[in-house]
């Protein structure tokens, strides 16, 4: 049993500027657990530099500690962060993004929600590939316990870093809540009107399928000729693929708008217009952005992989990424009213099974057992 008043700090760097992917899911954490007013704990966010208001909301259990110096990378993680910790003196430490310092003053548990730099090394400069693989085989094999966010992780973690599943906490993210989902989330954006939209939000990497995505909508176009194309992400991409270039090419540019990052609140605004929500990966722990067109009632089109068929089932439309297979599967979720409907339905039973207060108290208690074992 933990004793009243725990202190956990949390590695907060990817909080900063403009939070994506692991940022969400660990906002998402902490908004369950600042909430929780009479649980003993106590959470102390260490960061490189002074946070925006992403963190404002959180309740007094919460507190910011900035520990500047070394940018936010390795360098930072490995010099500025430990000596914080040794001046914070936590019971434990949550290393929230794959990795952690080498030397800590406290017991921790890491968060690996995918290992694509060990399965598919190509997809990475050398050197940064080297990084990422030493640095998580490191976490992974001193930390108490690893947090991911599905069975198609854990077992790529059982695999490439040789982890017994008896160490793997599997605590997905939950169901995206109103004010993700924004206004126009839930049953109001089923009813609401819909332009023949095809949206896709995620950071833009090579795995992503940005190319085909492209080539599909512009095959399905000339049977939609209203269809547009909205992708929202900064581009990562190496080989680098300029999207609107490609658009040109494919005499679809005035079709396709491409925007960097949009706020919450353009964001909703896109859920709430969008037919339909493509997202092409060949290899993710989740994906989360699926769920967020799902709770705002947009029905995906999703490439057929294990995760996919894992999180998302019926829920979505599931398809090789091939450009016809794209372009068919576009066609008809932007111009059935049948088929938005039944995926509507199965996406609703889909959000049942994912929970932000069950992942939060099953993270927080890898944390409890770590720090009192």
């Amino acid at each position: 049993m933990a004793e009243p008043g725990l202190h956990i700090a949390i590695d907060g760097r990817e909080l900063a500027g403009k939070p994506t992917g692991v940022g969400r899911y660990l906002l998402e954490l902490l908004r369950v657990w600042s909430q929780e007013a009479a649980a003993p704990y106590r959470y102390s966010i260490v960061v490189p530099s002074p946070p925006g208001p992403v963190l404002s909301a959180l309740g007094p259990s919460v507190s910011v500690h900035v520990s500047p110096g070394g940018g936010t990378g390795t360098w930072w993680e490995q010099t500025r962060l430990p000596r914080a910790l040794r001046h914070l003196r936590p019971d434990v430490f949550f290393a929230a993004g794959y990795t952690a310092p080498l030397r800590l003053p406290c017991p921790f548990v890491v968060a690996i929600y995918d290992v694509s730099y060990f399965a598919h090394p190509e997809w990475f400069r050398p050197r940064e590939g080297w990084r990422r693989r030493w640095l998580t085989r490191s976490a992974a094999r001193r930390a108490r316990a690893i947090v991911t966010i599905s069975e198609f992780s854990a077992g790529e973690i059982r695999r490439y870093l040789g982890v017994s599943r008896d160490r793997i906490v599997l605590a997905p993210p939950g169901a995206p809540l109103s004010s993700t989902a924004g206004a126009s989330g839930g049953a109001e954006a089923v009813e609401s009107p819909r332009e023949p939209l095809v949206l896709f939000v995620g950071s833009l990497f090579n795995r992503r399928r940005i190319p085909e995505l492209l080539r599909g909508f512009a095959l399905a176009s000339r049977d939609v000729p209203d269809a547009r194309l909205v992708i929202v992400g900064d581009n990562r991409t190496s080989p680098y693929v300029d999207p609107m270039a490609l658009a040109a090419e494919l005499g679809v540019a005035a079709r396709v708008e491409w925007r960097a990052y949009v706020s919450d609140a353009d964001l909703a605004e896109l859920y709430g217009r969008a037919r339909a929500f493509a997202f092409l990966s060949d290899y993710e722990g989740f994906a989360m952005t699926p769920m967020e067109a799902i709770a705002c009632g947009v029905p995906p089109v999703l490439q057929d992989t294990p995760v996919a068929r894992e999180v998302y089932g019926n829920a979505a439309m599931l398809v090789p990424a091939e450009p016809s297979a794209i372009a068919r599967a576009l066609t008809e979720v932007l111009t059935s009213d049948d088929t938005r409907a039944a995926l509507r339905s199965a996406g609703q039973a889909r959000l049942a099974a994912f929970s932000w207060p069950r992942s939060a108290t099953l993270v927080r208690d890898a944390l409890l057992r770590a720090a009192t074992r």
